[in-house]
Formats: structure tokens, C-alpha cells, sequence
């Protein structure tokens, strides 16, 4: 969305505080008519209307402007709520009707359909529809809806999921959420690793290995390109022992594991083939590879693939795993990203970090590892020193240390990434850049690569690359979700 429509959205929105249902992708084009048709979860939030401070709102389809929604809603609330219709009009057209506004400019008149009941179905017309509570209780409801938003102008203006509040504070839906990832077992020098598999610089490899997992690794050409001292070895078998391996043998073995000063999470593949008449049997380390290498036991090919395998658990370690498994946008960043490692289900869950990409698409990405040590610490993920030397090879990714409060890693909005997936330059590797608003009262929600350049060319922001103890702040923060 760009900065116009987002100043529009914001003027009219002002200060609703919801989470609202991302339906976005939902929307088939219908000249200026568009289907709304989803069911969404929501948590209320205050009502920032006037003289409901001690109240509950949950925003169903938000404002939109030019717009009017009709259609059909089916709802299940934890509590009695009443059905609000939000009808925008002039102040010149306010004749003691009952109205709601959050600034005092923006005036809406108000249909209340109180049912006294946690569920029901109804029709509606309206600028905007919620649900509501006079009780100062959150409340969750789940919510069905089936209908059209019609517009007025000739562009149909898509609903934003973002709500800027009055005191500056930027709220989304579902800026974190769990992300399951099938996790595979390893070997390195004869003990188990677990890991997972994210990302890959050959397509054919990605498709195979998502197709056996049955979750999507995704395309980096640019993985195909960093140096030979920034990875280490996997080595899969093509034959051989039937197991749990990538292809279908023995288990994969890797060459190291995090708390050795060679880790990688990126590895190069070498295929493992058994010659005719010489095995199978277990190997389980590199050297016992190299040495069935030499007695001519195996052939090795080494292929020009390079995956990105993060390490899960290992000899003596692990990624730090949550003991507060309620997340918000206070402490996503700290105290561990994972939520759950299951060995018999064979899954890794993920605390999973909203952002934009660089054309404004919602993204989800993952932590697995970074550098240097006082932000990995804080993460509880490995301290990677090799990824400091790869910041040629990572998309960029802008965080802000001031401005519009949200979610972000510092307590202000969300990142954007430089690259998407799709893009032929996307990386699963982060380099982090901040930015800083020169007046932070003049700051403005961001959502693309082009509205960060505007505020930059108009010299609104400052951005600068994230030093810390005199190294890039690098992360491995692979994108693994985009609605």
C-alpha cells in the first residue's frame, strides 16, 4: 500500500485498537465490486471511541474509504456482545442520531444490534461492522463472513490489516504466530543432530525434498553463491540402507554442529552412493565417509546445492526453547524462538515474526542463529561468527529504532525485507539495517522498499547498517510464510 492511501486509511481509522482478520487475498475482483468472503479468530481491544474508554471492541471489517460492505455475518463470542454497524457521515449531517468517533472529526452514526447472546447471524450495510462489549473484559470471538465491498471511486482501495492508534502505536493482526517445520535427524561424528530444512539454491532439490516433507523449502539462487569457507557438508545417501535419511536411506550426516567454531547453517550436498558389492552398512560420521571414500567402499559427488539447515538440537545444546509459550509483541524477540521441539512427531515450532516485504505483502519469517553474541544471547539462538562475512549474500532488512510503536524487535513497527520469495535475489540470510526517524512526531507507518526511499530521499529518516561490538548484525531468518 503506498503512503497516500495509508495517510487516507490512517486519517480515517484514527485510533481503533483490533486485530483484524486478513482477508486481503480473499478478494475476487469484480469491476468496483469485491468479494468478502472469510472466517477469522479475534481478540477485542479497548474501544478508542469517545466515552468508551472502559469498553471492548473487536473490528470486524474495518473502515475503508469510498467504500460501503453488505452481506451476511455468523459469529461465536466467549461473551455476550452486541452487533455495531458504523455508518460514516458529515458533521453536518449529525442530527442526535447516537454517533462514535475517535478524534472528534471523523463521525460515524451507530446501528446497535444488541442480541444479548454469544452467537448469532445477520445481515448488514455499513461502513464498518464489530463487535461489542460494554464490559471492560477482553473477549475472543470467531467470526464468518460472506459479502461484497462496494466502492465508490473507480479503484477499489483494499482493506489495510494496520491500525495505528492515537498514542502512535501500530497493531496487527497476528504479528507473531507458530510456525510448524518437519524436522530431520542427523548425524555428526557419531551422535544425533535434528534440524530442519529451509531453503535451497536448486529448484529441483527444493521440490523433492518438500514433497517428501510435505512442506515447502524455498528457491535461493543466491545460496548457489557464497564462499567456500561459509558452509559446511551434508551428505545424503542415494542408496544403501533404507531410513529416514533425505532420500530415503540412513541418515544424512552433517560435518559440525553450532558450538563448533566451523558451524554453518548453510551446507553443501554430497551425494553418498554405495558401489556394488562393498556395504551397506552405518556410517556416521564424516571421517568414516571420506575413509569408504578411499577403500572405494562409496562414491562421492559433490553437487553445486547449497541448503540451509539449521541446526534444531545437538550433542550438548539446543536452540533455546520458550518456557512462556503466550507470545506478544513485548517479548517475541527474546527468550527463545522455538515454542516446541517433538522428536516423535517430528516437527519444530517456531515463533513466527510478521513483517512486509519490499512491494508490502505480509511476510513471516523465522530466527534460527545470528552473530554477533549480545543479540544472540538475547534470542537465545547460536552465536554464528561465519555469518558476519556474508552480508554480500543476505537480503537487507530494515528495522526501527523509533517512530510508531509495534512489534518490531526495538518496540517500534514492524521490519521490511529488501527481497521476497520469488525474488531472484532472495536470501534466507538477514543483514539488518536501522532506521530512525529524524522527528520521530512526524513518523508514519512504512510498508514497502519504495516508501522507505521516498522518506529517505525527502531527508525524513536516517538509516544506518546495525553495528554491534564492531560486526554486522546478521541473522538466519529465512521467510517461511507469505499469505
Amino acid at each position: 500500500m503506498n503512503r497516500i492511501l495509508l495517510l487516507s486509511i490512517v486519517v480515517i481509522i484514527g485510533g481503533l485498537i483490533a486485530s483484524i482478520s486478513l482477508f486481503n487475498d480473499q478478494l475476487a475482483n469484480a469491476g468496483s465490486t469485491k468479494k468478502i468472503q472469510f472466517t477469522k479468530t479475534i481478540t477485542s481491544s479497548q474501544d478508542p471511541g469517545v466515552g468508551h474508554g472502559n469498553e471492548q471492541m473487536a473490528i470486524i471489517l474495518p473502515p475503508n474509504k469510498g467504500s460501503i460492505y453488505h452481506g451476511s455475518i455468523t459469529y461465536s463470542s466467549s461473551m455476550p456482545v452486541q452487533v455495531v454497524i458504523l455508518h460514516q457521515i458529515d458533521k453536518t449531517d449529525s442530527a442526535g442520531q447516537p454517533t462514535w468517533t475517535v478524534d472528534g472529526n471523523t463521525l460515524y452514526a451507530v446501528t446497535t444490534i444488541d442480541q444479548n447472546s454469544s452467537g448469532g447471524s445477520l445481515d448488514f450495510t455499513g461502513s464498518a461492522i464489530g463487535l461489542h462489549s460494554v464490559n471492560s473484559s477482553q473477549f475472543t470471538v470467531t467470526a464468518s463472513v460472506d459479502g461484497w465491498i462496494r466502492t465508490t471511486t473507480p479503484d477499489v482501495i483494499p482493506v489495510s490489516t494496520i491500525m495505528p492508534t492515537a498514542n502512535n502505536t501500530l497493531k496487527m493482526a497476528e504479528s507473531t504466530t507458530p510456525i510448524k517445520i518437519p524436522l530431520h535427524e542427523g548425524l555428526v561424528n557419531g551422535k544425533t543432530m535434528y534440524y530442519v530444512i529451509t531453503d535451497s539454491s536448486n529448484i529441483l532439490v527444493a521440490n523433492n525434498i518438500s514433497e517428501k516433507q510435505n512442506w515447502q523449502v524455498q528457491l535461493s539462487p543466491t545460496l548457489a553463491h557464497v564462499p567456500i569457507m561459509s558452509f559446511g557438508n551434508i551428505f545424503i545417501f542415494t542408496n544403501g540402507i533404507t531410513g529416514n535419511g533425505t532420500r530415503g536411506y540412513q541418515d544424512d550426516v552433517l560435518s559440525s554442529i553450532p558450538s563448533d567454531n566451523q558451524y554453518s547453517p548453510l551446507n553443501k550436498v554430497i551425494e553418498v552412493s554405495w558401489n556394488v558389492g562393498r556395504g551397506p552398512f552405518i556410517l556416521n560420521s564424516t571421517k568414516a565417509i571420506l575413509d569408504a571414500n578411499t577403500t572405494g567402499k562409496v562414491k562421492l559427488t559433490t553437487t553445486d546445492t547449497i541448503l540451509n539447515t539449521p541446526a534444531i538440537s545437538w550433542d550438548g545444546g539446543n536452540l533455546g526453547i520458550r518456557s512462556n509459550k503466550i507470545l506478544s509483541d513485548q517479548v517475541a524477540y527474546v527468550g527463545g524462538q522455538l515454542l516446541d521441539v517433538n522428536t516423535n512427531n517430528m516437527t519444530a515450532t517456531f515463533v513466527g515474526h510478521r513483517g512486509w516485504g519490499p512491494d508490502g505483502k505480509t511476510i513471516y519469517y523465522i530466527i534460527t542463529s545470528g552473530t554477533p553474541q549480545g543479540p544472540a544471547q538475547t534470542m537465545k539462538i547460536p552465536n554464528v561468527s561465519v555469518l558476519s562475512f556474508l552480508d554480500s549474500y543476505a537480503r537487507d532488512v530494515y528495522h526501527f529504532a523509533n517512530g510508531i510503536q509495534g512489534a518490531g524487535p526495538f518496540g517500534y513497527q514492524e521490519g521490511i525485507s529488501s527481497t521476497q520469495l520469488g525474488d531472484s535475489d532472495y536470501s534466507p540470510l538477514c543483514k539488518i539495517s536501522i532506521i530512525t526517524w529524524k522527528d520521530p512526531k512526524t513518523a508514519e507507518v512504512l510498508e514497502t522498499k519504495n516508501d522507505i526511499d521516498f522518506e529517505k530521499a525527502n531527508g525524513a529518516i536516517d538509516i544506518q547498517e546495525a553495528i554491534t561490538s564492531g560486526k554486522n548484525y546478521m541473522l538466519d531468518c529465512p521467510i517461511v510464510k507469505s499469505p
